[in-house]
């Protein structure tokens, strides 16, 4: 049975924002999507884009997967490459302006890689996949007298960071990059404090989004 919790919240969406919105969608089904920002980030059930970002229908082109990550430019045909296909699809085909790395706190897949944690089942789909993560945790190093909270915070850190050196490995992107087509940013959403933090490319600092009347 199609669970409940889902019925009642179509309903409640089709009562109330689709109501308010439905020109809007109505325009999206007729003129196509035209998002300029593209989110790359984790399948986290607490870390939803659209939501962090108070987002509208049509505003963000959205791919998740574990720890947000985007794995270096291999164009190999023998293997399959869903979010290199979805980054084609938002850089090539909907021509989007901005990129946006978003991390997040308490990320079970860094955990699990930091922890060497055994595989969840035969495939160790996840331990393959977080192999990816090598760079970044050689720049973070050991973690040595850290807590362990600090270590895993800036091997979160140290993941988007890497990402966003993964995506310049795709040609056509680098280019728009440096033709500034296109601008990538890093950020990172504390869980419990919903601070979002973004990253200062010179000074490799992530620094807090204040609100307004704290400017």
């Amino acid at each position: 049975m199609f669970p409940e919790r889902l019925t009642e919240g179509y309903r409640a969406f089709l009562e109330r924002r689709f109501a308010s919105e439905r020109s809007r969608y109505e325009m999206l089904a007729a003129t196509g999507q035209r998002p300029e920002i593209m989110v790359i980030g984790c399948i986290d059930s607490r870390v939803s884009p659209e939501v962090i970002f108070d987002a509208a229908p049509g505003e963000l082109l959205v791919v998740r997967n574990v720890a947000n990550i985007v794995p270096p430019y291999e164009p190999d045909l023998s293997t399959q490459h869903g979010t290199s296909a979805a980054l084609e699809f938002g850089v090539q085909a909907l021509r989007v302006k901005h990129i946006v790395v978003l991390g997040h706190a308490y990320c079970g897949g860094i955990r699990a890689f930091a922890d060497e944690q055994e595989p969840l089942s035969p495939g160790d789909f996840i331990g393959r996949w977080m192999s990816l993560m090598a760079p970044a945790a050689e720049n973070v190093g050991p973690c040595g007298s850290r807590s362990q909270a600090e270590y895993l915070e800036r091997m979160e850190k140290a993941s988007i960071v890497n990402t966003l050196d993964n995506l310049l490995t795709f040609p056509r992107l680098h280019a728009l990059v440096e033709r500034g087509a296109i601008l990538l940013h890093g950020a990172y959403f504390g869980v419990a404090s919903g601070e979002l933090s973004v990253l200062d490319r010179q000074s490799g600092e992530f620094r807090p989004v204040k609100p307004k009347d704290l400017k």
